[in-house]
């Protein structure tokens, strides 16, 4: 019958109302036509799906023992089905096949794929189950176009580490094969929506496994999820409850991760905030510090030019120096301890006790109401006194000259 299929019988044949394909020119191939593959078939150049599977069971005695070479001609193919055969090994060629978006070749007796199968950069998935595999393929790591990728139902031992580099995986199946454990990388394919590993030799999960957020263990849980492994680490009834339980007994993953990154954030915010208020603590001293460059200890409500000394006084406003308790003072270059509530004379020395003195250069201890004369020493205790030069202890209302001091005192004996 195959003999019989020309180019021109075969092209009848291609379908391009598939609704799995649609608008793709689908040919598919059956039966006997397995047996003997038409060589014709490789000359149809716009082909996009080629089916080579035996479905119905009616045809399970006709399958297809080897791939021809020419299968590389065959540049517009997408989709290659070759299911359910006898193949024992996938001839290189396939390789150049750099259009191939899916490849499904299980249920043959492959033990490994053709050297080059990373040049299929637009892979998108692969299904390789129930095959002879020792050693999972490594080259498909090098194709980061995988979604889907069906190993399961081998013999595989191990799992490359650098599996983590299929970001775009979403679909992994593993189940049934000889694993005994699984890469600390695998953590790293968080697009990962199914994960199957049942029926392996898995004690414990690695290490961040709640960060595969996006796995429907909890809502599609089945038994080849996780069923059949000698699993405790998290036991089997934490993993049936979802990415978020393991996370919880794992006490690694994104949510951990995002409440200690609020706990540092809030700890910073009020690192910041002591730190700024500190600063505007200090920053309010130094402007006190700083105004009008005052030096010592001031009590006073305004100074306003270079004061030096301890003050007490409400108003003092040019080079005052000393111990002053004034109310206000008006003149210059005061010094000493003042008690006067105003003061209008300059360069007065001693501690005044009067309420108004007018004359200038006064020293000594004063203790007059009016004082007019100047440069008078010794202790007055007259309220009014008018000379110049007064010397002694005078105990007067009022005294006009020195001299009268002693008229004053005979007087007083008489």
């Amino acid at each position: 019958m195959s003999q019989s299929l020309t180019l021109r019988n075969i092209r009848m044949r291609i379908d391009t109302e598939d609704p799995l394909y649609p608008g793709q020119k689908k040919l598919k191939l059956q039966g006997r036509d397995l047996v003997n593959l038409p060589k014709a078939v490789f000359k149809i150049m716009e082909l996009e799906v080629l089916d080579l599977s035996p479905e119905r069971e009616a045809c399970l005695d006709y399958k297809l023992h080897i791939l021809p070479a020419e299968i590389g001609k065959l540049l517009n193919l997408t989709t290659l089905i070759l299911d359910t055969n006898e193949l024992l090994v996938v001839p290189v060629e396939i390789t150049l096949l750099t259009n191939l978006e899916r490849l499904t070749l299980s249920n043959n007796h492959l033990t490994e794929l053709p050297n080059g199968i990373k040049r299929l950069k637009k892979l998108t998935s692969v299904h390789l189950a129930n095959n002879k595999f020792q050693n999972f393929p490594n080259e498909l790591c090098e194709v980061p176009t995988l979604v889907f990728l069906d190993i399961s139902d081998n013999m595989i031992k191990m799992v490359p580490k650098k599996i983590n580099k299929l970001k775009n995986l979403e679909t992994l199946l593993l189940f049934i094969n000889e694993l005994n454990k699984l890469p600390d990388t695998i953590v790293q394919l968080t697009e990962l929506r199914c994960l199957w590993l049942g029926n392996n030799q898995i004690k414990a999960l690695p290490k961040g496994f709640g960060y595969l957020t996006k796995l429907d263990w909890k809502e599609r849980y089945t038994s080849s999820t996780l069923d059949g492994n000698p699993l405790v680490d998290p036991p089997l009834e934490i993993c049936r409850q979802g990415p978020e339980a393991i996370e919880r007994y794992q006490g690694v993953g994104p949510n951990i991760d995002a409440e200690k990154k609020e706990l540092e954030n809030e700890s910073s915010k009020r690192g910041i905030r002591g730190r700024t208020r500190a600063a505007s603590d200090a920053s309010k001293s130094l402007k006190s510090l700083e105004n009008d460059k005052g030096r010592g200890s001031i009590d006073s409500t305004n100074i306003p030019d270079k004061q030096r000394g301890s003050f007490d006084s409400n108003i003092i406003r040019n080079k005052q120096r000393g111990s002053v308790d004034s109310t206000n003072i008006q003149k210059d270059g005061q010094r000493g301890s003042i008690d006067v509530s105003k003061f209008s004379t300059v360069r007065e020395r001693g501690s005044l006790d009067a309420t108004k003195f007018r004359p200038n250069k006064e020293s000594g201890s004063p203790d007059a109401t009016n004082t007019r004369t100047d440069r008078e020493r010794g202790s007055i205790d007259a309220t009014k006194p008018r000379t110049d030069k007064v010397r002694g202890s005078i105990d007067a209302s009022s005294m006009r000259t020195y001299r009268e001091s002693k008229t004053l005192s005979s007087e007083t004996k008489k």
